[in-house]
C-alpha cells in the first residue's frame, strides 16, 4: 500500500518468516510494483544497511497473555510469533526505537502500528529513545492504529 501511494518510493521488505517475505514479495509483484520492492530476511535490523527516509512496521504487538483470546480466524491463521509482543505487547517497540535512528536519513520518520490500547506506552518508549511523536492515524472503528515519529533535534 505504501509503494502503491508514493510512486517514487522504493522499499525494503524485512521480516524473520522466509514465507511472510515470499508473500510481500509476490505481492508487489501482482500490483505491478516488483521492481521497487527488495524482500530481506533479517531478524529486526541485523541485516539491514543503508539509510531510509521511512521506516515503517507492523511488529507484534500482542500481549502474551491475550493471544488465547484472539479470534480463531487471527490466532489460527498467523504464526505465533507475528502476534506475540512479549508479556506486555511492547517488546518490539524497544528494538524499533533503540534501532531505527542508524538507519533513518536527516528528518526520517519511524511509523509503527500499534494494539487500540499502546498509544501511551509506545509513544514514551520512543520519546526515551530521543523522538517526538509527529502524527497519530485511526483505523476504520477510531482506534489510534499508527504512531508516527521523527528524532528530536540536537
Amino acid at each position: 500500500a505504501l509503494l502503491d501511494a508514493v510512486p517514487a518510493a522504493i522499499a525494503t521488505g524485512v521480516d524473520i518468516s522466509e514465507g511472510a517475505l515470499a508473500k510481500a514479495a509476490e505481492n508487489a509483484r501482482d500490483l505491478g510494483l516488483g521492481g521497487r520492492f527488495k524482500a530481506l530476511h533479517s531478524n529486526w535490523f541485523e541485516k539491514v544497511s543503508g539509510s531510509y527516509h521511512v521506516i515503517a512496521s507492523n511488529p507484534p504487538y500482542i500481549p502474551s497473555r491475550e493471544i488465547g483470546n484472539l479470534q480463531d480466524e487471527v490466532r489460527d491463521f498467523d504464526p505465533h510469533r507475528a502476534l506475540d509482543g512479549g508479556a506486555d505487547g511492547l517488546d518490539p517497540y524497544w528494538v524499533i526505537a533503540a534501532k531505527a535512528a542508524g538507519f533513518l536519513e536527516t528528518q526520517g520518520r519511524v511509523a509503527v502500528e500499534i494494539g487500540h490500547t499502546q498509544k501511551n506506552e509506545v509513544s514514551g518508549i520512543f520519546a526515551a529513545a530521543g523522538y517526538v511523536l509527529t502524527g497519530t492515524h485511526r483505523d476504520l472503528g477510531g482506534n489510534d492504529r499508527v504512531l508516527v515519529f521523527e528524532r528530536r533535534k540536537p
